[in-house]
């Protein structure tokens, strides 16, 4: 038998590592940040053309490689971070594997430049598909530039499954964001086709936040701090009035690097528990400082996943620290009725010993001397005698001269006079009697039933709704453009970066629906017309419910986009379950309904009507 096993070539070997380290640009973007900030960079700047696919340049300046450490550091397992496997239980670092640059250099074209501060001139070293094809010194300053260029170039099949460019820069912002958010300590800035998106400086976490995601935002943090023996809690929570249709702003760092836990998650649900609206996910900053020998990281190669030695006693204790701090800065309701605020004792004060209060008397004070009593008679006496009530003049005084030939005497008889009446009786559209006659009745504020020659019909009203604005929205879109509504006063929204890049891109399929923008700001969009099927107080729900919507995936082609959307606006534009219809209402959906092009379905393919014959009602009845 022949021998049929065989070691793979090292560039086969990098291109499978390749695969699970390297998934879209988004992933480069992340592994050199993270190797940026491992090598103490106190600026990080990253630029990126055509969503990375282009160009992917990181910028530090940190301390630096020599150029053996420039050679060595495009080979598998070369790493810097970890000598000894024990090392993996004590690590301070992002990265320790030693695979991203080999993966990287694996699938596109590299350029390295670096320069140790001690050393004169720095090492350019460029490689393609894990090959060196130059190395030289060059002139540059201290730190590291990468350049990546040409993703995947030498595999056509993964550069294929890669998303358009909107979708692929939101990935990179998240990146992004969330190295940013871990350490604010240092200055980041992120540029994308030659505009500044981010420029962020060095701050603290309150700060930070508030730099990524709107000025608006600082307004709507709650603080959490929690020490114990297991766990080092801080950050910040947001309040459930200002709780998102989205979990795009919830961030989780263990020992400050991002992770996905969904069982910590539902601790701080739980903690909101009985104070968020239905499908609403509150917003929270969480920064877990935890024994590194208790977790293990090397579980994925993205290194998001993290396991816990006690996860129940880190559920319960961010639980109660969450429910705490709601509670001590009086988010969470209270069922004392009687407690008055302006008593509680601030939470500052808690450790402070108290004071004796220092109180002042004028002992010279005399309320009964002679003296005072007399100069206060005088003066009462004279202030009083310098003012005189006058008698004011008669009431008919006042109307002395008004009285024309005209006007009817006093003792006219009034039933003579006519006044206009202040009760419209009559109605400018009168009804016709065929519509008098209510052919329509609601069950249960949910259903419309109305009669058939053949039965009955049951109607839903929000997928009948639905229908109706979905296929107006797409003739609004791709035909005419709707009728828009002024606003009297412009309407002002906030919106953090990553959602001002989805509104961009459908602003004008948006504007054809009716919606006016007159300015699009980086952190706030200002709006003065809106489609004039909804009221102003609509409109930040209906955008946040949109932005939820194409939160993971906005569809390449531009049909797509606009089916996306206009069901979107026609779900939270439609009449909801619950809501009372007046027989006009019931009979104008009704109407509308069967005047689509599919009337039986509702845009999310759910049945809209079904109907009951006298046949079955027969039945029933057998």
């Amino acid at each position: 038998m022949t021998d049929i096993i065989q070691l793979l070539p090292d560039h086969v070997a990098n291109q499978i590592a390749a695969g699970e380290v390297v998934q879209r640009p988004a992933s480069v973007v992340k592994e050199l940040v993270e190797n940026a900030i491992d090598a103490g960079s106190g600026n990080i700047q990253v630029v990126i053309k055509d969503a990375g696919k282009t160009l992917i340049q990181v910028v530090d300046d940190g301390k630096g490689m020599s150029l053996t450490d420039a050679r060595m550091c495009f080979e598998r397992h070369a790493t810097s971070k970890i000598k000894t496997a024990e090392d993996l239980f004590s690590l301070q670092t992002k990265g320790f594997r030693g695979e991203a640059l080999a993966s990287i250099a694996a699938i596109a074209h590299v350029e390295l430049k670096t320069k140790p501060e001690d050393e004169e001139v720095g090492t350019q070293i460029k490689v393609e598909g894990s090959k060196v094809a130059n190395q030289d010194v060059c002139v540059c300053p201290k730190g590291t530039s990468v350049s990546v260029k040409n993703l995947f170039y030498n595999i056509p099949a993964r550069r294929n499954f890669l998303k358009s460019d909107s979708v692929e820069t939101r990935h990179i912002i998240d990146e992004f964001q969330r190295v940013a958010l871990a350490h604010p300590q240092i200055a980041f800035s992120l540029f994308h086709n030659g505009s500044e998106l981010f420029q962020l400086p060095e701050t603290n976490h309150r700060q930070r936040i508030t730099n990524i995601f709107g000025g608006k935002t600082n307004e709507k943090l709650v603080p959490v701090t929690e020490e114990t023996e297991i766990v080092e809690i801080s950050g910040f929570v947001g309040k459930p009035e200002f709780a998102k249709k989205s979990r795009g702003e919830q961030f989780f760092f263990v020992n400050n690097r991002f992770i996905k836990s969904p069982y910590l998650n539902h601790a701080v649900v739980a903690a909101f528990e009985g104070l968020l609206k239905d499908k609403s996910y509150p917003s929270y900053f969480l920064f877990l400082k935890v024994d590194p020998k208790s977790i293990d990281i090397n579980i994925h190669p993205t290194k998001t996943e993290i396991k816990f030695d006690d996860e129940h006693a880190l559920y319960a204790i961010l639980r109660s620290a969450i429910k705490h701090s709601l509670g001590q800065f009086n988010v969470a309701p209270v069922l004392d009725f009687d407690r008055d605020a302006n008593l509680d004792t601030p939470y500052d004060y808690k450790n402070r010993s108290a004071e004796v209060p220092q109180v002042e008397v004028d002992r010279n004070f005399n309320p009964f001397q002679e003296e005072n009593a007399r100069t206060h008679k005088s003066f009462s006496h004279s202030y009083s005698s310098n003012f005189k009530k006058e008698r004011g003049e008669s009431w008919e005084s006042l109307y002395a001269g008004l009285q024309s030939e005209d006007t009817p005497k006093p003792d006219s008889d009034f039933r003579e006079i006519e006044f206009e009446s202040e009760e419209v009786t009559g109605n400018l559209f009168q009804p016709s009697e065929d519509s008098q006659e209510k052919s329509t009745f609601q069950l249960h504020k949910k259903y419309i039933v109305s009669t058939l020659k053949s039965g009955i019909l049951v109607i839903d009203q929000h997928r009948a709704h639905t229908r109706i604005l979905y296929e107006e929205m797409l003739k609004n879109i791709t035909v005419s453009a709707a009728v828009s509504q002024q606003l009297l006063f412009p309407l002002n929204l906030q919106f953090n970066t990553h959602e001002i890049e989805i509104l961009k891109q459908l602003q004008d399929s948006l504007e054809q629906t009716g919606f006016v923008f007159s300015e699009v700001k980086s952190n706030s969009v200002e709006i003065v017309g809106i489609p004039t099927l909804i009221s102003e107080s609509e409109v930040e729900i209906l955008l946040e419910q949109l932005i939820a919507d194409f939160e993971n995936d906005v569809p390449d082609n531009g049909f797509s986009q606009t089916d996306l959307l206009a069901k979107s606006l026609a779900k939270g534009m439609a009449v909801k379950s619950g809501t009372l219809l007046n027989n006009t209402e019931q009979q104008h959906i009704v109407n509308r309904l069967f005047a689509c092009k599919e009337p039986g379905l509702s845009p999310s393919n759910r049945s809209v009507f079904v109907t009951l014959t006298v046949d079955e009602l027969d039945k029933k009845f057998m």
